[in-house]
């Protein structure tokens, strides 16, 4: 038989070396249906958010914003959010009683601290050493009171 360059002739050694038309269909039928039944599973996943949870969930309501992780976020503070750090330590402080040797110094890598500004709020985040600030914290979670 005569083929043309695009197409030529199986010999009986090369049909024995493919996979039979059958198993390539069902394997790719099984392939479609796992990745529609995963997709499916992965889109209605569940986002309930529980604030005494110990696994770390996001949370963003009129009241609080952030992320719940108890063990990354242990340290928390209360009073009323303002603008500005110490001398280039944190974008915002929390005013305590007691004056500015009480301030809390903050930066947020979660959370957009400047919409709390003005409020009495409690944050949650974790404790870094300061080079001017007294206290320095990275917030993972703030909360109006």
């Amino acid at each position: 038989m005569k083929t043309s360059g695009f197409m030529h002739s199986l010999n009986a050694e090369e049909t024995q070396n493919m996979l039979p038309l059958s198993v390539v269909i069902v394997t790719a039928a099984v392939v479609l249906i796992g990745g529609a039944v995963g997709g499916y599973l992965l889109a209605n996943k569940s986002t309930k958010i529980n604030l005494n949870s110990s696994s770390p969930s996001a949370v963003q309501t009129d009241k609080a914003a952030g992320v719940v992780d108890k063990s990354t976020f242990k340290d928390s503070v209360e009073g009323i959010l303002r603008e500005g750090g110490m001398d280039g330590e944190g974008n915002f402080h929390i005013e305590r009683p007691g004056g500015v040797s009480q301030n809390a110094y903050l930066t947020s890598s979660t959370v957009d601290l400047s919409k709390f500004v003005g409020k009495k709020v409690k944050v949650w985040g974790q404790t870094f050493q300061g080079q001017k600030a007294g206290w320095l914290m990275d917030v993972g979670l703030v909360e109006i009171k």
